[in-house]
């Protein structure tokens, strides 16, 4: 095949037919993916909001796999940034390289088999089935679900995708599981009597025909960690939204045994197998449950007393069901044999709980333990349910040998440096800290932290922004209030509030740290102002922030989701309100465990897990402010650590350089002139 454009050339061709501006900080970042992807060598790179990164590692991402006819699989964490690659920027981008790359790149987007649409549940009539846990569910949403199911069902004979994201209006979770299958419930393409026509089969042996496969976080970690090759034969991997790639990797490898999750695992074998074996599981689930009622909430540092006796139980009972499950049987029909899938795929999951579990205790040292595991006290409906989960330390050894050991593997966000460093993001994925002195491993596991003798070869890139901060934006840290407390938000920064958004004249996004401060300000502010204020939850996240964005005047407060979510370009947005640092609560049983496993090895703990999970979300919701090169306004932390504690530096260093002030009446004043 003759050589290609180079990467320079490529992203001036399509900058230019998609209307666009060439970028400095865009064409370093391209060139530094195209290197990257040259050498072999993994790469991260920080590029801020405006940079155009998609761009920028779509199009040394698209050379690549037409000039080595290997596919890129691209990872985000996000189904809007899915949406925003797969609906416009490759398609865009594909038009617009054709001619240079002498055919149109071909790109498909690949979830995990339970986004899609099961044909033989659908045809085998198993879809009508209540939900398994169905006593949690009244009379009215059993009803519900049903219509739901009905619904899908005729649906399924017009949908050429199969893809729940297709499915409009969407259904509800409980009803989506009756009409999917997970991986281990899956009869398989060959035995399945609809396996040629399955969207799940099909849409992978799309996506291994193609140049460039979207997925996202949890699927790239299932493939890793199950070792079933769900994504096509692949060399390099992008990975968008990497911030966010240690907790959905954590998330996949999270499991929980409950009473209920035992139970309906012993109610999916009634019919198939003796009531003896059923009822044994039966009890155990019930032992388990009771077990459990009894015991505090908590992380488990050993195995209560009485709780080894009621997992061997579980073990064994569910190990006994598997045998008298059997091998499948010839000639059953399909049925027959997807009940039964369904059935080995929860006993399996029960006993392989209760197993992790068991042995998760057999390391002395909890800092060396594999797993964090504790007992969670849910409320749901009024009831309490009572779970044992249990978590990974450490994904950064996982990560280590089957992510970048296995392909070249290029990362970015707009907030990848933690304390004007890498390194803390670079130890969470496995991989060797640049700075050669550090005073802490912060790998949180049981293995010594990578060693930069290794043959893992890293770069790291900050591209910058094309958004002059200090002079588009203002960071407020109001010191002169009391530090935050445990009962909400206290009169002092009701005040602070709403001095501050009357002198925005609204255009305010008020982040808060929970539902229960965001809607105390949401109403105490409509009690004093004449602007309108939205809260979330009042209405879908998405159309509140399209009313925010059309009214100028509209307030919006909300929580978590909208620390990351947020993008409203233009003078809607002109003051962004953060209520507190968002450290992670101090009962958060797996945080506290890495944050122990660091000092057990003479690291500082809270700096490695506390401060950089606050730093990362932080960045992110003072990264609503400036959308475009045009925008001007303020952030206002009322948090007055930020400003007086000694990890207050640490944090700033995570963040944009802004101008900064703690005087309250400047920011009031510039404010003003903002609204004028």
């Amino acid at each position: 095949m003759p050589e290609l454009p180079n990467v320079p050339e490529l992203l001036r061709t399509a900058v230019h037919a998609l209307g666009g501006k060439e970028r400095r900080n865009q064409l370093t970042m391209a060139s530094a993916v195209a290197h990257s992807l040259d050498t072999g060598e993994h790469l991260a790179v920080q590029a801020g909001t405006g940079t155009g990164k998609s761009l920028a590692y779509l199009v040394p991402a698209v050379r690549y796999a037409v000039q080595t006819g290997r596919t890129v699989v691209v990872s985000t964490a996000t189904i809007a940034l899915q949406r925003q690659l797969v609906d416009r920027d490759l398609p865009r981008l594909a038009d617009a390289l054709a001619t240079e790359l002498g055919r149109r790149p071909r790109f498909a987007i690949l979830k995990g088999r339970g986004n899609y649409l099961c044909l033989n549940k659908i045809h085998t009539g198993l879809a009508e089935e209540p939900p398994a846990d169905d006593q949690l569910f009244d009379a009215f949403a059993l009803s519900r679900i049903g219509r739901e199911v009905r619904r899908v069902t005729e649906w399924s004979s017009t949908t050429d995708t199969g893809d729940r994201d297709d499915l409009v209006p969407g259904v509800s979770d409980q009803a989506w599981r009756q009409v999917s299958v997970s991986a281990r419930e899956c009869l398989g393409k060959s035995r399945c009597p609809v396996g040629e026509d399955c969207f799940a089969e099909i849409a992978r042996a799309e996506a291994g025909q193609v140049d460039v496969v979207v997925t996202n976080h949890a699927l790239l970690a299932i493939d890793a960690i199950s070792g079933l090759s769900i994504l096509p034969e692949h060399d390099v991997v992008v990975v968008d939204e990497a911030h966010e790639l240690v907790d959905r990797v954590t998330g996949v490898a999270t499991a929980e045994l409950s009473g209920g999750t035992v139970s309906a695992a012993a109610r999916r074998c009634v019919k198939l197998i003796e009531d003896a074996d059923v009822d044994r599981l039966e009890g155990a689930a019930e032992n388990w449950e009771a077990l459990l009622e009894e015991l505090p909430p908590g992380r488990w540092d050993e195995l209560p007393e009485g709780a080894g006796a009621a997992l061997a139980a579980i073990r064994d009972a569910a190990w006994s069901v598997r045998t008298a499950l059997g091998p499948p049987k010839p000639g059953l029909d399909a049925e027959a044999a997807a009940a039964r899938n369904q059935a080995l795929a929860d006993v399996d999951e029960v006993h392989d709980c209760a197993v992790r579990v068991l042995t998760a205790f057999e390391e002395t040292d909890p800092a060396a333990r594999r797993d964090v595991v504790w007992h969670a006290a849910d409320e749901f409906r009024g009831n309490v349910r009572h779970t044992v989960r249990m978590a990974p330390l450490s994904v950064g050894g996982l990560l280590r040998s089957r992510l970048f050991a296995e392909a070249t593997v290029v990362l970015t966000s707009a907030t990848l440096t933690v304390g004007g460093s890498f390194d803390a993001l670079a130890v969470n994925w496995g991989l060797p800290p640049e700075s050669p002195a550090r005073s802490d491993t912060g790998a949180a596991s049981g293995t010594e932290p990578p060693s930069d003798d290794g043959d893992l070869r890293w770069n790291s890139l900050d591209v910058g922004s094309p958004f002059d901060h200090a002079k588009s934006g203002i960071l407020y840290v109001a010191r002169h209030l009391p530090p935050p407390g445990r009962d909400g938000l206290s009169p002092a920064y009701l005040d602070e509030i709403a001095e501050l958004v009357e002198a925005a004249g609204g255009r305010t996004l008020g982040l808060f740290s929970s539902m229960r401060a965001a809607k105390a300000a949401a109403e105490a502010m409509r009690e004093r102002l004449d602007t309108p204020i939205l809260c979330q939850g009042e209405d879908a996240t998405g159309a509140l922030v399209d009313r925010f964005a059309a009214d100028e005047p509209t307030s919006l407060f909300g929580t978590l989701s909208l620390w990351q979510g947020v993008d409203v370009p233009g003078p809607s947005l002109s003051l962004v309100i953060l209520d507190r640092i968002p450290f992670p609560r101090p009962d958060d049983p797996l945080l506290v465990a890495r944050q122990r496993a660091v000092e057990a090895r003479g690291g500082n703990g809270f700096l490695s897990v506390a401060a950089t999970h606050a730093a990362l979300l932080l960045a992110q919701g003072v990264g609503r402010l400036l959308r475009s090169t045009d925008d001007r306004g303020v952030v206002a932390v009322l948090d007055p650590r930020l400003a007086t504690a000694r990890y207050g530096g640490y944090l700033r260093a995570s963040l944009p350089p802004f101008w900064e002030t703690t005087d309250p009446q400047v920011v009031r004043k510039a404010l003003t002139r903002l609204r004028g």
